[in-house]
């Protein structure tokens, strides 16, 4: 699919080494990395908000030797990194990505993070479902992410970030990346640059309710489909278990941070029967697919709306948890005395646009770091904590990547405008359906009609953000129920009423492409049937 030139007569126009779309953890880490190279670097910035802002586990990482507790090592992370991923992890990549974690942090503490300590100069370890030792460093209790965005958002103050700039679509040749299309209170204009790097984050607001912030709409997925690329292992989307649970409002709610649960909070059901005993040996610390489909299980069971997370033997939850605490404060539940009411919610994509360690795409000139992307991580199921891990590692690989490439392209001009055409389903009939069909657990009738109602939607012209975002979900959704009907197993987070054991032939990686008629198509998997 050849994705239009860009630039022209009434358009404004920039030139930059490298364009960094989206200010998250990956974003920053990799815009500051390739300018510590040198380069002329342009951070698009779509919306204030990131999911980095709001995560609260903290970050997974083997630390050297004298400060590792419980005999950590590396091995041990990968092996558990692999265990959650349900057969579907590159092993190569998780290895390098965890071996590559304590250089990465070592770098962001440099540029002003602090993490909370036990004594004087050693971090505070806890520990999080599927791991198997106490390896995640935390900030402010429960406030990893806030600490990582101040850090980096003060480290990046002398970066041009262009504010409220959406990015309609990357410009190629052919052969290479020419630049941005983008949208901002100036009307539309183009950056030229030879590099550009997707760290667009998540996708969680094709559902009616997210811990995700609301630009969290699957722009890189379409950006990068609209160019000819392909995204991997999209069907796996993780739903947290432990979202808070409020009414029946959609939105972004609140994430109940899983240390809770390593600190000791157990979930039950209305009656205060367990809902992980006899699911799996790890109980209420088993990965989060576990989890969160025993969760949907038992209120299919029961009828209820939520289940509970009874943190009330916690000691000081609230000096622990004082970003949870505050949350459930503010609707009405003290978490000191009162179990939390909770339901699984739209987190995470495990799948994105495949690249290798260094954030490299199939199209020279494009990169893609953080949840956008798919290094082969995180497999069929994220396990906790690596999200900002990955975040850091690939991120700054990905800048002195993609500066690298700056220097050896030269020059390079987009030119001939051309607005895109494409098909947009109105957001919420979108999250209605990806909500009912393709949300914990799919099944073969759910996601045919799915498809059907996205493949009618009309048409229209993408020419600001709103248009762009509205685009972006329906193209997306539109891959993950292609790639989600054709996996007929359950495998990590991708749960099949219809086929609820896991097949062994499956065990392989599929992408998904848009066709010359603009349909999603499943290509022949990832490796060797």
């Amino acid at each position: 699919m050849t994705s239009p030139a860009c630039g022209g007569a009434g358009y404004w126009q920039q030139r930059a080494d490298v364009v960094v779309i989206g200010t998250g953890v990956a974003g920053l880490v990799a815009a500051l990395a390739a300018a510590r190279q040198g380069r002329k670097v342009l951070v698009l910035s779509k919306i204030a908000e990131t999911a980095t802002f709001y995560a609260q586990g903290g970050i997974a990482v083997v630390l050297p030797d004298s400060f590792c507790e419980d005999g950590d090592s590396v091995d041990a992370h990968v092996a558990d990194t692999l265990a959650a991923g349900g057969g579907l992890c590159d092993a190569e990549a998780v290895r390098s990505i965890v071996a590559g974690g304590y250089d990465a942090v070592a770098d962001l503490v440099a540029d002003g993070a602090h993490f909370d300590e036990s004594t004087p100069g050693h971090w505070s370890l806890t520990r999080e479902g599927g791991h198997s030792r106490r390896r995640i460093i935390h900030a402010g209790g429960d406030a990893t992410g806030a600490e990582v965005q101040r850090a980096l958002n003060l480290a990046a103050t002398h970066l041009d970030i262009r504010r409220n700039h959406a990015a309609l679509q990357i410009c190629h040749d052919g052969d290479q990346v020419t630049g941005v299309l983008v949208h901002s209170h100036d009307g539309l204009g183009v950056v030229h640059a030879p590099s550009v790097i997707l760290a667009t984050g998540g996708l969680g607001h094709l559902y009616s309710a997210t811990t995700n912030p609301d630009g969290s709409t699957g722009d890189g997925l379409a950006l990068a489909l609209q160019a000819g690329l392909s995204v991997t292992d999209i069907e796996f989307i993780q739903f947290h278990p432990t979202m808070l649970y409020t009414g029946p409002a959609g939105g972004r709610r609140p994430l109940i941070s899983e240390a809770l649960r390593g600190e000791g909070a157990v979930l039950v059901d209305g009656q205060g029967d367990s809902i992980t005993a006899g699911v799996h040996p790890l109980g209420d610390l088993a990965p989060r697919d576990v989890v969160a489909a025993a969760i949907d299980a038992r209120l299919r069971d029961t009828g209820e709306r939520c289940v509970y997370l009874d943190a009330t033997r916690i000691p000081a939850v609230a000096e622990r948890f004082p970003t949870v605490t505050a949350a459930c404060l503010a609707a009405g539940i003290d978490p000191a005395v009162q179990p939390i009411p909770v339901v699984p919610g739209a987190h995470y994509s495990c799948g994105g646009v495949r690249t290798d360690v260094h954030g490299r795409t199939d199209l020279p000139g494009l990169f893609a770091a953080g949840e956008v992307a798919r290094t082969g991580m995180h497999g069929a199921n994220r396990l906790a904590s690596n999200s900002l891990l990955e975040g850091l590692v690939v991120g700054g690989r990905a800048g002195r990547a993609a500066s690298a490439h700056a220097h050896g392209a030269g020059t390079v001009r987009a030119d001939a405008p051309q607005t895109l055409s494409v098909p947009v389903l109105p957001r919420p009939a979108l999250q209605r359906a990806m909500s009912e069909h393709a949300s914990v657990v799919r099944d073969a009738d759910g996601l045919r009609r799915l498809a059907d109602l996205l493949a009618d939607a009309p048409r229209r012209p993408v020419t600001d953000r709103a248009g762009a975002e509205d685009a972006a979900l329906t193209l997306t959704a539109r891959a993950i129920s292609a790639a989600a009907a054709e996996r007929t197993e359950s495998r990590g987070c991708h749960h099949r009423a219809d086929y609820p054991q896991s097949d062994t032939a499956q065990a392989i990686s599929a992408s998904v492409r848009i066709d010359a008629t603009g349909a999603p198509a499943v290509s022949a998997p990832v490796g060797a049937r």
